[in-house]
């Protein structure tokens, strides 16, 4: 559920207000969590596309196809794993916001159109309680 507009403000401030009084302890604490997730994750992916290289080799040997074909789709799932944890993993020095996108032109016309939605939404909401 994304936040809303009071709340993103509210957030934003005691960032601001954290950088402020110790800029040193923010820093420590921006996306580190994060990273170390995402990178174990895909670590983790590495290790189940290894083991579904182990059986599919092992299907192959003792002639079970059914086996191969396991080995197969755990590949097959763990090299999505990998490949999605990779992309979302955020680079070092780079400081992910909560809520906020990208940088980037395409990312700021979806966040126009969120906000023309959310907009309208409130709109309408405000209407119904008003009646």
């Amino acid at each position: 559920m994304p936040l809303s507009e009071h709340e993103q403000r509210m957030l934003e401030q005691m960032e601001r207000a954290l950088y402020a009084e110790d800029p040193k302890f923010a820093t420590a604490l921006e996306g580190s969590g994060l990273r170390t997730y995402t990178r174990r994750r895909v670590y983790q992916a590495v290790a189940g596309f290894l083991v579904g290289i182990a059986l599919l080799m092992a299907g192959m040997v003792a002639q079970m196809i059914w086996v191969s074909v396991v080995g197969f789709l755990v590949m097959l799932g763990c090299a999505v794993l990998a490949v999605t944890g990779w992309r979302k993993a955020p680079k070092p020095g780079e400081q992910p916001v909560p809520g906020m996108a990208p940088a980037g032109r395409q990312s700021r016309q979806r966040r126009s159109v969120m906000n023309r939605i959310e907009q309208r939404w409130q709109r309408r909401r405000d209407e119904q309680q008003g009646s």
